[in-house]
């Protein structure tokens, strides 16, 4: 009862940041990968085994499978119950990255990490669509938490990187280097149990993998082919992308000011700086090892080590708060301190305009996915999906919302730049050239023919964004 009274402040400023998150922004929407994770969940929930050999269908995350089969019976509001924990998560990460820099640091570093990460436009973006990425993230950085508080702890760590094993794969390594870290002074019993936690991420992965498609492989497998289809950067130019990738996240001035507190905090805080540092370079590792593996080499796999890095940028500005008042490198840190506070604060306008951009983007988003839910809960709309089949839709993008309001299987969803429409069937239309434009899944989405409504077919349902038309009935 006490740990949980303890808990409660830190509970409380999670969803108020959440809160203050969706406010800021007025929008937020579920992204394709994770309403992937919600039909699936549907589908085990109603005992049916998720198709994941469907075209362009995302990496599977058995943590992300299982709280969309808990969430199941909320029916058409559990999307908004996912959103509602993606945007917890942010806060969670938020509150996780302060604790953890007034844990190692003073509480001034914490507050400045914190800020630094939640005005990051790809964290942002990410946090409010919903991936998976942010809750893993959050759940890393508050077993850093942990550690920090008592150190080789073991048991707590273990569960919480067990539970981040089952969003993110990458976790596993870090899973298996802190069992190596805790286990050399323990017993052979301690050993094996704290083994057998580290391995639950990789072996309840495997077995859900195993159970839905006969293949313990499938998640990777499937995900290197399909970054393979869709052209994404891989292989072993990893140490060109893994400062882009950084550097899309924090900007120059950011990673500068990382710089600089890092070196700082080796020479006068090391003991402290070592942990966010072997956070940092195992997720360096784990992005090398993606590449080795042929994966795709995308920004939000970084999440974790630029969050450390902001860490250690709020070092460099306030790292002088962590030492005793008679040391000597105080006062010049101070000034040195000053001077990064000034830098962040000069570059603090563009940083406000990447975020109104995406404060607009994201309401157009929001309104255009908003707008698909209003024409396939429709009399008209309602109608047509119950009485004809199959669906063709532009591109891929919309194959797990339309499937899960409709209780459709997704395989009977089919993008009409693989497969020509036939005589009888619904096809599904952008309105416009702004719809058309924002309704891309991605850039190298597989395409053999050019999307086009079918000769014959008719105007069934209709609105701003979308129109719906129907080749039955002619």
């Amino acid at each position: 009862m006490t740990r949980l009274r303890k808990a409660v402040p830190d509970a409380l400023a999670a969803a108020l940041i959440g809160l203050a998150i969706y406010a800021a922004f007025g929008h937020a929407f579920l992204n394709y990968d994770t309403f992937y994770a919600l039909l699936w969940g549907d589908d085990v929930a109603h005992g049916r085994t998720p198709q994941y050999d469907v075209p362009v269908a995302p990496t599977p995350h058995p943590l992300a499978i299982a709280v969309g089969a808990l969430l199941s019976p909320l029916g058409d509001s559990a999307e908004e119950a996912v959103l509602a924990l993606g945007l917890l998560a942010m806060g969670a990460l938020c509150v996780g990255l302060f604790r953890l820099g007034q844990e190692l640091y003073a509480w001034p570093v914490g507050v400045l990490a914190a800020l630094i990460l939640v005005t990051r436009e790809p964290i942002l973006n990410f946090g409010i669509r919903g991936y998976v990425d942010l809750p893993a993230v959050a759940l890393v950085v508050w077993a850093a938490v942990l550690e920090a508080r008592r150190p080789r702890r073991g048991t707590a760590v273990l569960v919480l990187l067990a539970v981040a094993g089952l969003l993110r794969p990458e976790v596993w390594l870090f899973a298996a280097a802190y069992w190596v870290w805790v286990a050399a002074p323990l017993g052979r019993a301690q050993r094996l149990r704290l083994a057998a936690l580290a391995a639950v991420g990789p072996v309840l992965w495997a077995l859900s993998d195993l159970a839905v498609t006969g293949n313990p492989l499938w998640s990777f497998t499937g995900t290197r082919d399909l970054a393979a289809e869709l052209e994404r950067e891989t292989g072993l130019d990893v140490v060109e992308l893994l400062p882009r990738r950084l550097g899309e996240i924090l900007r120059l001035p950011e990673l500068v000011a990382a710089g600089l507190g890092f070196g700082a905090g080796l020479v006068w805080l090391r003991g402290r700086t070592l942990l966010p540092a072997a956070v940092a370079v195992a997720n360096g590792v784990s992005f090398v090892a993606f590449a080795v593996a042929g994966l795709s080499l995308l920004t939000r796999y970084v999440f974790l080590a630029a969050a450390m890095l902001a860490l250690f940028a709020a070092l460099a500005g306030l790292g002088w708060t962590a030492l005793e008042r008679t040391h000597a490198a105080r006062r010049r840190w101070l000034a040195g301190g000053l001077a990064v506070i000034a830098g962040l604060i000069a570059f603090t306008p563009m940083q406000v305009e990447r975020l109104d951009f995406l404060r607009d983007d994201v309401a157009k988003r929001d309104r255009i996915q908003a707008d698909l839910l209003d024409l396939v809960r429709s009399r008209e709309g309602a109608a047509a999906f119950g009485e004809c089949a199959p669906v063709y839709v532009p591109n891929h993008r919309a194959v797990p919302s339309l499937a899960y309001w409709t209780d459709t299987r997704p395989a009977d969803i089919i993008s009409a730049q693989l497969e020509r429409p036939g005589s009888r069937g619904l096809y599904l239309d952008p309105a416009n050239a702004e719809v058309e434009r924002l309704g891309i899944l991605d850039p190298k989405d597989p395409k053999r023919l050019d999307a086009e409504v079918p000769a014959g077919y008719r105007v069934v349902a209709r609105n701003r964004s979308w129109n719906l038309y129907s080749g039955c009935g002619r």
